[in-house]
């Protein structure tokens, strides 16, 4: 099993009839990583060092390599994988329409309309993906409860997704609860889009940095 791929993003593919997908230079071998949006917009430029965490998906004639953020969402890909009709496409589009916290909360409280809101998801599918996987939520929502101490005040509107999506990846790139929840009160307090959680992440790592 491949974990992870640490090496030299080589392209971002956003549009394609093979979907979103990246290629990652490791050692002179390119890799093709299927993906979503949200993890290519995250990504930096081309010729920068990339980490890239992943699933290997085998079927009968083909073998797909699935590529995430961090190991949460890989995960809990991972276990979409498990429910009847769920492939690698519509998985993939629920983790970029849905933040993993958000997922998460949504199968843990039976919310299968939130989860019916994503393309190609009707309510049948939404209500069997809750059926199957409420009971297999414990370990995920565990994680959840994990980061409520990251909890940011501030006096200014912010999407939380986009917080959410800040912490995620900032706690995947080794920081703490403590510190990560001073970087990002910082950031929201000078980010010109306090709803980018890129500009976010930016303006974090450099208070990280100053510390």
């Amino acid at each position: 099993m491949i974990n992870y791929l640490n090496g030299i993003l080589v392209s971002k593919t956003m549009n394609s009839p093979q979907g979103c997908y990246i290629v990652v230079d490791v050692a002179g071998i390119g890799y093709q990583v299927v993906t979503n949006r949200r993890v290519v917009s995250a990504l930096g430029a081309i010729d920068e060092p990339v980490k890239i965490f992943t699933s290997l998906i085998h079927r009968e004639d083909s073998m797909t390599l699935c590529g995430f953020l961090d190991h949460e969402d890989r995960d809990l890909f991972n276990i979409l994988q498990s429910v009847s009709g769920i492939g690698v496409k519509v998985a993939m589009l629920l983790l970029e329409n849905m933040t993993y916290h958000e997922l998460v909360e949504a199968l843990v409280s039976g919310d299968a309309k939130k989860i019916s809101k994503t393309k190609g998801i009707g309510p049948k599918l939404a209500q069997r993906i809750v059926l199957e996987l409420k009971d297999k939520m414990t370990n995920f929502k565990a994680q959840i409860d994990d980061t409520i101490d990251m909890k940011i005040d501030t006096d200014r509107a912010v999407d939380s997704s986009a917080i959410e999506e800040a912490q995620s990846i900032l706690l995947s790139l080794g920081y703490s609860s403590e510190e990560i929840k001073a970087g990002l009160q910082n950031a929201i307090a000078k980010a010109n889009e306090p709803d980018n959680f890129e500009e976010l992440i930016k303006l974090a790592l450099q208070t990280m940095a100053e510390d």
